[in-house]
């Protein structure tokens, strides 16, 4: 037992000098990334059971006779992921994101319970090909139309183009039954400097990027950039666009 302490000590002393210098070592030499990979691999391992990961509530199934899921792309299975926990790097992680508790639900070590993450825990996460950020709202961003949770961060430049991803719970009442299903919604926010703004239109955001609004309104013009039938392609390239006007 004295020695399992004694490696997990060591490993954890290790992963702080490390995770200390990961900005100067890929700033002055990408070659050692990978061994700075492997090192926390094998802290992940070595600690196993006893990992901070593994500190969560338990999560609890919805009634069966709900129609659709939860889950982000509707998919009801764990898919691999990696998270940053605790300011721990964690990777190939089993992971589904409940968007109606807007909470990350992840698969314990013995391959059947599950719970979830304490998300104000959680700084970021890849899952399903999406990065998602936790944002909670302070006194800079409480008045500004954006609530503390879970955000699929698809640009992130000077600006930062944000997607709030959720479900809510519906009834329909019929003869003699009540039938409750899952709805999906989805709700577009910029970040310019230390605000958020709600987009509901191409309009809305020009008038946010009013500086360079006559540059960008040829641009979408020319690229036939249409909001309302493609709204995330359209945000990510008029922000990519502005970010190069103002270099």
């Amino acid at each position: 037992m004295g020695k399992k302490i004694l490696l997990t000590l060591i490993v954890i002393s290790c992963i702080i000098i490390c995770k200390r210098s990961q900005a100067q070592i890929i700033a002055s030499d990408t070659s050692q990334q990978p061994a700075l990979g492997h090192i926390i691999d094998n802290y992940n391992t070595a600690i196993n059971e006893q990992s901070r990961l593994y500190n969560g509530p338990e999560y609890d199934l919805y009634n069966p006779n709900i129609k659709g899921n939860a889950y982000f792309t509707d998919l009801n299975e764990f898919a691999r992921g990696t998270v940053t926990y605790d300011g721990i790097f964690y990777k190939n992680v089993p992971m589904m994101y409940d968007m109606y508790k807007d909470v990350i639900v992840v698969l314990l070590y013995n391959k059947f319970s599950r719970y979830s993450l304490l998300s104000e825990r959680v700084e970021s996460l890849d899952l399903l090909n999406h990065h998602f950020i936790y944002i909670k709202t302070d006194s800079l961003n409480a008045n500004a139309g954006i609530s503390t949770g879970f955000y699929d961060q698809l640009y992130n430049g000077s600006l930062e183009v944000l997607v709030k991803r959720s479900k809510a719970l519906q009834n329909t009442t019929g003869t003699n039954t009540i039938e409750t299903y899952f709805t999906s919604s989805k709700s577009f926010y910029l970040k310019k400097g230390n605000s958020y703004y709600s987009i509901g239109s191409q309009s809305t955001m020009l008038k946010i990027l009013n500086d360079k609004k006559k540059e960008l309104q040829q641009y979408i013009k020319a690229n036939k950039i249409k909001f309302k039938k493609t709204p995330e392609e359209a945000l990510v390239a008029i922000a990519a666009r502005y970010d190069e006007l103002s270099r």
